[in-house]
Parts: structure tokens; C-alpha cells; sequence
């Protein structure tokens, strides 16, 4: 029989030596890689016992995040994923700076309020030195706030006139964003959802939502850029509804736009279109820096038009940090990283290259969809490819189209799957998602949950890739169209019992060699 090979680790004194070096000679386990989980699981519920060196471990941390996507490859997220190295140092260096702490960084606060300035200019506020807002973490922390204030105002108001306040309701679209009924939910205010449809494009119809308004309604909040569609609400329309309505009831309802995506589409894009504070209704915004403002994330904006429109009873005041500091956001602490990435970007694109970049990001976007539509097999149920006058034959891609964000929502079409009922947007998805391309397939909004549609979100970090992705989308398609699934199946399932194959005979061999 062939004797076991000995390791030198069973020779207590090779044992001591190799394990309890000196602490101050550590070079010899840093290049071992995994020399502690070689022969122990790594602990996943529990922290470990003992100390490690960092070498091992940023190895055995890197390993596992390898296998996630290629940022570069996700054709399904809105929010960024790629900086200029400049500002990655730059942001670098606010790791540690805590943004809640106003006394200790007070430079961080002064690029912050100038961002707050920014944004106001750039949403039309009536004078950009009084708007107030703060930074968030994200979309869904701003609309929070921006649900508070018009719920503490309403309140506000009611009680003064004596009325009743304990029944408040907020209405908004079936096809809005999660966050919107988290803060009903969380904040016990009734929820009045607008059903969408085809006939609607999949977004609020000011003529629909004007039914479910009353007294008892703080305000609503309008999309603009639905996360399922890209389509932009219309909210100069819904002004014009509610001040006629005001005129007939006597009752003021205001509005928060969440322009979680499209805030930073509409003014460089389309400048024309009138949604911010240049109307008289709409009271506060948010928005998502780590979107189209093409920062990393964690950064979100809420701006209001002025400081009526943020009730005191939401501002608190505080003194333990070293001076009087005054705060209105959910949460605190915090990196000033974001903040330092968002400042950096305005002052580096300026109008100028935010406007070329959001214009190549449609361009790219309407190119891929009008490629779509032509091949026949696809309905486009997005506006990124629409043109405002449909009598337009002109050949460019920048003017005449309809606003919108740079998304392209498309189901295949049903007679293709009557007579291929295996080629399904689920499997395509799949089949895309193999090779490294994620692209979400997911039903519609409430009252047409029955349809289930592919989502292509075309961003300055993907740009790059969409010709590759372009022919491999068309490539595995028409695969699905000449080839059965079940076929298809059966290939895959070949080639990974194959490799499973491959694996474990490499695997005896190597153990009946040792």
C-alpha cells in the first residue's frame, strides 16, 4: 500500500516555527495565502477568535466579491458606477469626515450649501439663496422628508382652522418607486394609488388622480422618469388641474416631484420642459446624485423652495458637537465622500458636460430602441424613441423626441410567443444574464401585472459596451427563435454535467496523487 505523504506541518517543531513566527517578521504568512482557512472554514455567522494577517484576509474577501457582476455589463441599474480617478482620490480623502459634524468640517458644509445652491438654480427656484435642502443618502430618505413637511403642513393648517387631521392621504401613481409607499406606511398616512395603464403609458394621468383628491389630501407626488418605463409625468398638466380645482373647491394641494432619475435628465436635456419651481405648486423636489448626477452611491437631494415650505417642528437643534447646529435629515452620521463627488462634478462637467453626456446616454438609447422596433418582434412601450411630432422625418437623434429618461422597456410580441411559447422575456434574461449582461425582467405596475417586460437603462458607465451588448442581445434572440428551448436545455445541461465531469476527475486524480 502507498504510505501517506507527511506534512511538514505534523513535525511539531517545523509547526512552531512556520505558525509562531515573530510578530514583527510577518512576510512569510502574508504571502501564504489562506495560511489560516487552509485546513479551517472561514467563520460566517460568528467573528472570529483570533486576529489574521491583512493580507490573507483582503485576499479571501476579494475572491468572493469576484463572481458578482461587471458593473459595466448591468444594464439594469440606474445608479453609478463609475468615477474619474481624480475625484475617487479626492473622495478618498473624506472617508473620514464625519458629515453630521458642522463645528469639526466646516469647509464639508460650505460645499454643501453651495450644492444646495446649485440645484436650486438649476431647478428654477424663484431665488437660489433662499431655497433650503440637505444631502440624504439616497432618493428614498429625501422622499421621506418631502412626504413630512407636506404632512406637518397640512396638519398645520387643519388645526388652525379647527378641522379634523387624524385621516391624511397622499396620491401618487400605481407605477411609483417602493420608497413612496414607505413613507406612507411608515408615517400612517393613507395611500390613494392612480391606476396606470397602456391608455396612461404606464404613468399618473392628472385627469385620473384628480378623482381620488379631498381635503384630506397632503399633496402629490409626481415621477419624473417612472422607474418602470422612463416616462416623465406630467407635471406642469397636473398644475393646471389642481389650480382649477382650487378654484372650484377652495382647497390648495401642493406637489413634491420625485425626480429621483430624471432631475438630472430634464434641464440638460430638455430645457423647454417646465416641472421645477418655476410652477407655483410644486413645493419641493428630490433628487438622486448617485443616478444621472454620476456619483458613487449614497447621495440624494431634497431641495425646497423656500424656507416656508419646511415646517420648524422638522428642524432640530443641537450643541453637543462643539456649536449650535441645526438638522433636518432621518439620519446622521455619515461619510462626506458623496457630497465631495457631487460638488467635484459640477464644478468638472458643468453644463456643458452633463448636457453631452445625458445627450449621448439618450442618443444611445434611442438608436437601440428604433433597432428594436425595426426588426418587428419587439412592442417599445417607452417614449425614449417617440417623437413629439410624429409628421417629423428628420434623422436626428438629439431634438423632437418626447422627454423621458434613457431607459428602453419592451415586451416581445404576442403572436412570436403564441408560436414559440418558450421564447419568453424571463428566458431571454436568463440566457443574457449567463454571459454577463443583466437585464431585468419583471411584470408592469397593478391593472396590467399580467404583462411582463425587459428594461435596458442606458447610463455614461454602460455607454461604452452597447455595441458589444447590442449584437450579443440580437445573437442569443435569434438563437432562442431557431433553435426550440428545449433544446437549448438540454445543451446546457450537457455542457455542466461535462464540466462537472471534468471537475471531479481532476479532483481524484489529485487526490489519489497525494
Amino acid at each position: 500500500m502507498k504510505q501517506k505523504r507527511q506534512s511538514i506541518l505534523d513535525n511539531d517543531f517545523y509547526k512552531d516555527q512556520i505558525l509562531d513566527i515573530d510578530k514583527n517578521n510577518t512576510e512569510i504568512v502574508s504571502l501564504a495565502y489562506g495560511s489560516r482557512f487552509a485546513t479551517e472554514n472561514l467563520p460566517k455567522n460568528v467573528i472570529p477568535e483570533k486576529s489574521s494577517e491583512p493580507k490573507v484576509i483582503s485576499q479571501l474577501i476579494e475572491d468572493q466579491i469576484k463572481i458578482e457582476a461587471n458593473p459595466s455589463q448591468n444594464m439594469a441599474t440606474f445608479v453609478s458606477t463609475w468615477m474619474e480617478p481624480e475625484c475617487e482620490k479626492l473622495m478618498s480623502q473624506a472617508w473620514s469626515k464625519n458629515f453630521a459634524d458642522q463645528d469639526c468640517y466646516p469647509m464639508i458644509q460650505n460645499i454643501h450649501k453651495r450644492c444646495i445652491g446649485m440645484l436650486g438654480h438649476l431647478f428654477h427656484a424663484p431665488d437660489d439663496q433662499c431655497v433650503i435642502g440637505t444631502a440624504t443618502t439616497g432618493s428614498s430618505e429625501a422622499v421621506m422628508l418631502g412626504g413630512l413637511a407636506l404632512k406637518w403642513r397640512w396638519r398645520k393648517k387643519r388645526e388652525e382652522k379647527g378641522l379634523d387631521c387624524s385621516k391624511p392621504n397622499i396620491v401618487f401613481g400605481s407605477n411609483a418607486q417602493v420608497a413612496l409607499e414607505k413613507f406612507a406606511r411608515y408615517f400612517d398616512v393613507e395611500v390613494r394609488m392612480v391606476p396606470v395603464d397602456e391608455e396612461t403609458h404606464f404613468c399618473l394621468n392628472p385627469q385620473r388622480a384628480i378623482k381620488y383628491i379631498d381635503e384630506n389630501t397632503i399633496g402629490i407626488m409626481i415621477i419624473l422618469g417612472s422607474t418602470y418605463t422612463g416616462h416623465f409625468e406630467p407635471v406642469e398638466e397636473m398644475c393646471k388641474i389642481l389650480d382649477d380645482y382650487q378654484r372650484k373647491t377652495g382647497i390648495d394641494i401642493p406637489i413634491h416631484v420625485d425626480a429621483a432619475s430624471g432631475g438630472f435628465i430634464a434641464p440638460f436635456a430638455f430645457p423647454e420642459l417646465k416641472w421645477s419651481f418655476e410652477l407655483d405648486r410644486v413645493h419641493s423636489i428630490n433628487v438622486s446624485g448617485h443616478k444621472f448626477g454620476l456619483v458613487y452611491p449614497g447621495i440624494g437631494w431634497i431641495l425646497w423652495k423656500s424656507q416656508e415650505f419646511l415646517p420648524k417642528d422638522l428642524i432640530f437643534r443641537l450643541n453637543y458637537l462643539g456649536s449650535v447646529e441645526y438638522t433636518f435629515t432621518l439620519n446622521f452620521s455619515r461619510t462626506s465622500t458623496t457630497v465631495i463627488g457631487q460638488y467635484y462634478n459640477f464644478l468638472r462637467l458643468g453644463y456643458e458636460g452633463y448636457t453631452s453626456i445625458i445627450n449621448n446616454c439618450l442618443i444611445n438609447a434611442r438608436r437601440l430602441a428604433l433597432a428594436l422596433e425595426d426588426l418587428d418582434y419587439f412592442n417599445i412601450l417607452c417614449d425614449v424613441n417617440k417623437k413629439i411630432n410624429m409628421d417629423n422625418n428628420s434623422n436626428s437623434l438629439i431634438k423632437g423626441f418626447k422627454p423621458c429618461l434613457p431607459v428602453i422597456a419592451f415586451e416581445i410580441k404576442k403572436k412570436y410567443k403564441k408560436n414559440k411559447p418558450y421564447v419568453t422575456e424571463a428566458n431571454l434574461s436568463k440566457l443574457l444574464k449567463i454571459h454577463g449582461w443583466i437585464v431585468p425582467c419583471y411584470d408592469l405596475p397593478p391593472n396590467e401585472q399580467n404583462r411582463t417586460i425587459l428594461r435596458i437603462v442606458v447610463s455614461n458607465t454602460n455607454d461604452f459596451f452597447i455595441k458589444k451588448f447590442f449584437l450579443n442581445f440580437f445573437f442569443f434572440f435569434f438563437f432562442f427563435i431557431i433553435l426550440s428551448i428545449y433544446y437549448f436545455y438540454v445543451l446546457l445541461i450537457a455542457n455542466l454535467n461535462i464540466l462537472n465531469i471534468i471537475f471531479y476527475y481532476r479532483l481524484e486524480k489529485v487526490i489519489l496523487k497525494n
